[in-house]
């Protein structure tokens, strides 16, 4: 399993990937820059204007190793994977359980308060580390209201209602996001969370992040046998990945919104790596989609003790253990599916 922490992206237009023995070949500009052994990597993510051959769309399927297409902007267009080894049983379970309501309810409750609980663990450690350069009176204002929400959704059985509370908690959260950009605050402000298109850089690097994580988390899923496309907090929509949307909220806190922090604070990203095009929209330039991609593979490696299992991994691995013990729960090993909640 270790392998699926490395994701081969690539970033340049007019690179070239194919077969070449038991390994991937990149090739820019007639010069081959990188061989990489097919059973080192997990998955590949192209951006832009990206040549595979059908042999190397081939060689990588029959490894289990998937190959995304992203348009320049990181706006997601097609995957590649080969046949899905899993249990039908166990999907037919997943569609039972998203077909029915209650049900649904439930899973989507412990994906809810678990996304609600990283909230507030970002803002509290946003007041350990930031004291003197954030709102004091915001942040405990926040962090309550967070804690009522977490304690109205741990009471509440209608899907719908539950929705609304996830939703009620990320506008607290986001109201409240632009206190934690401590440095860099009059290049990256943060009004309120826009997207297709993102309207400013914070938004941009959330919205890029994300499509990186609804990645890996859709590999993840896929790896265990359960469908993507059918969730219980994100209800069915031609060409929306439900299920690994509902596994992404508990990880957009903890990992992608504080990613972007880190980005922002560290001053790893500045204005320079930004372009506004004339619609509007943020595009994030070359130079710093490859900062942004090298510091999210290196906060993959980060270890830390999963809440759950109460066993040491790395943060690459946090999402096929999420992925295996929803598995585990549609397939009644557990009472309960427990979400990953950041200590």
């Amino acid at each position: 399993m270790k392998r699926h922490l490395n994701t081969l992206f690539i970033t340049t237009d007019g690179t070239y990937l194919f077969k070449d023995g038991q390994t991937i070949a990149v090739r820019v500009d007639k010069k081959v820059k990188l061989r990489i052994p097919i059973h080192t990597i997990g998955s590949v993510v192209c951006f832009g204007k990206v040549f595979c051959t059908p042999q190397m769309l081939g060689f990588c399927a029959a490894n289990g190793v998937s190959v995304s297409f992203l348009s320049t902007y990181g706006r997601f267009l097609a995957r590649i994977v080969g046949p899905v080894s899993g249990n039908v049983l166990l999907r037919k379970e997943q569609y039972r359980l998203s077909d029915d309501k209650l049900a649904s309810g439930k899973i989507a409750k412990s994906i809810v308060i678990g996304k609600l609980i990283n909230s507030r663990t970002v803002i509290s450690r946003a007041i350990r580390d930031h004291s003197n350069k954030i709102d004091m009176r915001l942040a405990r204002k926040s962090m309550d209201l967070l804690y009522s929400i977490i304690k109205l959704t741990e009471k509440e059985k209608d899907l719908d209602i539950i929705r609304g509370y996830e939703g009620d908690g990320a506008r607290i959260y986001f109201n409240f996001f632009n206190e934690m950009i401590t440095s860099q605050k009059s290049d990256f402000i943060f009004k309120s969370r826009n997207r297709k298109p993102p309207l400013d850089r914070v938004n941009s690097l959330l919205s890029f992040i994300y499509t990186l994580l609804l990645n890996d988390i859709r590999s993840a899923l896929e790896t265990v046998g359960l469908d993507p496309q059918v969730g219980f907090l994100h209800r069915d929509r031609p060409g929306r990945f439900g299920l690994a949307l509902d596994i992404m909220e508990e990880f957009r806190p903890f990992f992608a919104d504080r990613l972007v922090l880190s980005l922002i604070n560290l001053r790893q990203v500045n204005r320079k790596g930004f372009r506004i095009l004339e619609n509007g929209a943020v595009y994030i330039e070359e130079n710093a989609r490859k900062q942004i991609l090298a510091a999210y593979q290196k906060r993959k490696q980060d270890v830390l003790i999963h809440p759950f299992t109460k066993e040491k991994t790395t943060i690459g691995l946090l999402f096929f253990i999420q992925a295996l013990l929803m598995a585990r729960f549609i397939r009644k090993d557990l009472d309960g599916y427990p979400p990953f909640i950041w200590q």
